[in-house]
């Protein structure tokens, strides 16, 4: 099969130079030096396919599969033994939307098993391994994987079997039977809801296409960390019955940056932190408060799961005496391909100055907890200003001897400080004239709404006075 690909294969790796895939943004391992090892990237996302949309739980999806261009930048050479030997580069696909000032998982496919390595020069010098697609992939060289073979179903498996913080996994494991009623078109590929694509019910969103590499020898060597890139995408206009929406990539592959780094680029406030579980594996946390412009904050979390198999089971945001929180909510992405997890939401508590979500115990193995590349949402409104601040992420499986931690912390913004004082406009702790000139300046209009109404008049004035001093 890949033999058949190799001039292809070869084209793709001109086509993405001549389209800017190499970019400045590559840095070995991770950190500001190359570390001492074999090192795979994924240099490029150079194309998409797409194929028979389909039904299914009275939802209609589309079903997608991004190509794949993969660099050796370490210092040594990178095993590629094709199943059932565990010594190659397992590859899952994800697609995510940033809309509405927040980043959401909208799809999530099985992993493509990697089985012989081309010899390119996508990201620079390559010293080949040997002639034609051998099982190795040499110091400095790439190799491409088409869209239409990353989708290719007999040669997908599930993620579940995998350990994404050492790359381990039986290269004959056995995986989970596909629901019957899934159409055939939609299995183990990347999955998206036609309502999370619509451009009718998504404007002004950004779309983000994601690979990733994960190999026991890149992981032993501590150059796991980089695995990841994206690519941003625009949908089309039209929904076709036998492709669904098509999906043209845009700009150059963000080499070593998973997509939650697209919602920093988008939005500067966001921040995200790393969060490195000794012994295990990384989480991004990334945060944000948007102001509602009347009194209120939308507290934005996402999280994703970089590579750890212990995964996240719990996140608690601490909140001020006397905060009022509406709206809480989570979003994740749902597992349809016959996995036995519950896809439960979360719930969340508000109890000792914290509110805190939570995943099922794991006294439940298939549980849903936040797993490997995956990224979950956490969300809430609050009367409390934002402020840097600390949250807590709970690890989901039992400590082992090589990784103890039951938490970790996480630099985040979080709701801070004394509630405001409805009408103080100007947020100089008292309501004056400055203030009234405010609300006048803006009657009519939804710019100094108090009640929620989205409109400025007589009940936001009342209000105002009730508060004067």
């Amino acid at each position: 099969m890949k033999t058949s690909m190799t001039i292809g294969g070869l084209l793709l790796g001109g086509i993405a130079v001549y389209l800017g895939q190499v970019q400045a943004t590559a840095v070995p391992g991770d950190g500001g030096t190359a570390q001492a090892g074999p090192d795979v990237i994924v240099g490029a996302i150079p194309d998409v396919a797409r194929y028979t949309p389909g039904t299914y739980n009275s939802v209609q999806y589309a079903s997608y599969a991004f190509g794949s261009t993969s660099c050796n930048i370490g210092t040594t050479q990178l095993q590629w033994q094709p199943n059932p030997s565990n010594l190659h580069p397992t590859i899952p696909q994800n697609m995510y939307r940033i809309k509405n000032g927040a980043i959401e998982q909208i799809g999530m496919s099985w992993c493509k098993h990697g089985f012989c390595a081309l010899q390119q020069t996508l990201c620079g010098s390559c010293t080949p391994a040997g002639s034609g697609c051998p099982t190795v992939l040499g110091v400095g060289c790439s190799d491409p994987y088409t869209a239409s073979l990353n989708g290719t179903q007999s040669d997908l498996k599930s993620r579940g079997p995998i350990n994404p913080a050492t790359g381990v996994f039986s290269g004959t494991y056995t995986d989970p039977t596909a629901p019957s009623a899934l159409p055939s078109s939609l299995r183990e590929r990347v999955m998206v809801a036609r309502n999370d694509l619509d451009p009718a019910q998504n404007t002004g969103a950004v779309y983000v296409t994601e690979c990733q590499y994960i190999h026991p020898d890149d992981a032993s060597s501590g150059n796991d960390n980089n695995n990841a890139s994206y690519r941003l995408a625009t949908v089309g206009a039209t929904w076709s019955t036998t492709q669904g929406y098509s999906l043209t990539l845009t700009g150059a592959t963000i080499q070593q940056q998973p997509a939650i780094f697209a919602w920093k680029v988008a939005h500067s406030d966001v921040s995200i932190t790393p969060v490195d579980v000794a012994g295990d594996g990384r989480f991004l946390v990334g945060s944000r408060a948007i102001d509602n412009g009347n009194g209120t904050w939308r507290y934005e979390y996402a999280i994703q799961n970089l590579n750890s198999d212990r995964a996240g089971g719990s996140f608690s945001i601490p909140l001020p005496a006397g905060a009022v929180v509406t709206a809480a909510s989570f979003k994740g992405p749902k597992y349809m391909n016959g996995e036995p997890y519950t896809n439960a939401d979360w719930a969340y508590t508000i109890a000792d100055g914290m509110i805190t979500f939570q995943c099922e115990p794991n006294t439940n193995v298939n549980a849903n907890a936040l797993r490997w590349s995956t990224l979950y949402n956490f969300r809430f409104t609050c009367d409390k200003a934002p402020a840097s601040g600390t949250a807590t992420l709970g690890i989901w499986k039992a400590p082992t001897a090589g990784s103890s931690a039951t938490s970790a912390s996480a630099a985040a913004t979080v709701p801070s400080g004394p509630p405001p004082i409805a009408g103080d406009y100007d947020g100089d702790g008292k309501v004056d004239a400055a203030d009234l000139a405010y609300l006048l300046s803006a009657w009519g209009t939804p710019g100094a709404d108090l009640n929620g109404d989205n409109g400025s008049d007589a009940s936001d004035l009342a209000i105002l006075l009730g508060n004067w001093g």
